[in-house]
């Protein structure tokens, strides 16, 4: 069974594999990894889809005959739609990112490959994106699947995450050790 080689927990990680274990008995893994990208991409650009899936003012009705509008509009059928649907009924739209995130990591092992998070001051441009999986995959000796945030407070630098593992090349971080080296001295 799938859910035994994961170890994603919470609401997210049971949402995830829930739709993992569908998605591999219906040979639609790839499918569900785009339409999850689509309905990602779209929550990213809009202010309005983020107050719809953050905020609990909408009632389980209003919410579930928005997204289904949505759904069409990005054109997100099939396991996929039906998923987001059943989210939106339970009242767990708000952990919609992270359970996006944690289908992607499954997706990854399943493929034999890592799942790493990338947050940046402003978003990649693909070239960048090619050069940081080709850093990865040199450093790990595995293809890297990556999950992209944008967190405009770093200034500028990296954050990566790995596994457990995590390296820091941000502005911001480099500023607060500075500033604590700081006060240490004077």
């Amino acid at each position: 069974m799938a859910s035994e080689e994961h170890t994603v927990s919470g609401v997210a990680g049971r949402y995830a594999t829930a739709l993992f274990e569908l998605g591999l008995e219906e040979k639609a893994l790839e499918q569900i990894e785009t339409d999850l990208g689509r309905f990602g991409e779209a929550l990213d650009a809009s202010d309005d889809l983020q107050r719809l899936v953050k905020s609990p003012m909408f009632s389980t009705e209003e919410q579930g005959r928005a997204l289904g509008a949505i759904l069409d509009e990005l054109k997100i059928e099939g396991l996929t739609k039906n998923f987001l649907l059943l989210v939106s009924k339970n009242r767990r739209l708000f952990a919609t990112p992270d359970m996006i995130r944690a289908y992607r990591a499954m997706l990854a092992e399943h493929r034999g490959e890592m799942s790493a998070t990338v947050t940046a001051a402003s978003k990649l441009t693909n070239t960048q994106v090619t050069a940081l999986k080709q850093a990865l995959k040199a450093g790990l000796g595995k293809d890297v699947m990556l999950d992209q945030l944008v967190d405009p407070s770093l200034i500028g630098g990296l954050m990566i995450k790995v596994g457990s593992r995590m390296i820091d090349t941000s502005i911001r971080t480099k500023l607060n050790s500075l500033k604590h080296a700081m006060k240490e001295v004077g």
